[in-house]
């Protein structure tokens, strides 16, 4: 069997282990119980790598009968993580479909489509319900709460607090702390709307604010420029 990875490292040398073993012979089973148990590293450490995971995903399709419920679910808890990147759907494309259809992929499928619709509500409500999956991943809800923060910069140059609020899962006085630290921290500003509401200035950026993006289809590249002179010389 594989090299098992001693607990004691520090997670710099079990990192470089687990990717130099990627590297080396990604298709070798052996090396299936070092990347499940680097998994379990990335949870307990609140680091990722995607490439790892595929690689034990690949592996499992190979020898489905070792497949871990508990570490795929794990892996793609991760990868929900990590969006806005597609990581999610990169290792869903290699679990079987017959295990997709058996818990807890059916509800981390069903959370992944709530992310990518925009329906945070309907994800934080069915969140709620599957605490005994999202639970067991540290960091889980701040990330999320990240990635429905850059949903609404690039629709939003002035969010309502209650839509944010909405979004984050975030309220009374959870949020106030929320926006103290936005406001310090990432140049965010609290104004008064109508009505006498909050609403949050965001930061401007090429999305929420069409006239900073720049044309970069008008650009002529400068390799093409030289390439015309000596045609027209």
């Amino acid at each position: 069997m594989g090299r098992e990875i001693e607990p004691q490292k520090s997670q710099q040398q079990v990192s470089y282990t687990v990717e130099q073993l990627v590297a080396v012979n990604p298709y070798n089973p052996d090396i299936l119980p070092d990347l499940e148990n680097y998994v379990n590293e990335q949870v307990a450490s609140q680091t990722y790598s995607l490439d790892a995971n595929l690689c034990l995903l690949r592996l499992y399709q190979f020898e489905p009968e070792r497949l871990s419920t508990q570490i795929v679910a794990r892996i793609l808890v991760k990868a929900l993580m990590a969006m806005p990147a597609p990581d999610f759907s990169l290792c869903l494309f290699l679990i079987p479909e017959r295990v997709q259809m058996e818990q807890p992929f059916k509800t981390l499928i069903v959370l992944s489509h709530y992310l990518e619709t925009g329906g945070f509500r309907l994800f934080w409500d069915e969140a709620a319900k599957s605490r005994h999956i999202v639970d067991a991943v540290p960091g889980f809800e701040q990330a999320i709460q990240a990635y429905a923060v850059h949903v609404l910069s690039l629709t939003y140059q002035k969010v309502p607090r209650s839509v944010l609020a909405e979004a984050i899962n975030i309220e009374g006085l959870s949020l106030d702390k929320f926006l103290e630290q936005r406001v310090a921290d990432r140049g965010w500003v609290i104004e008064k709307g109508q009505g006498g509401g909050q609403v949050i200035a965001l930061p401007k950026t090429e999305f929420n604010h069409p006239e900073l993006k720049k044309n970069s289809g008008d650009a002529v590249p400068l390799d093409h420029v030289t390439r015309i002179f000596p045609i027209l010389s």
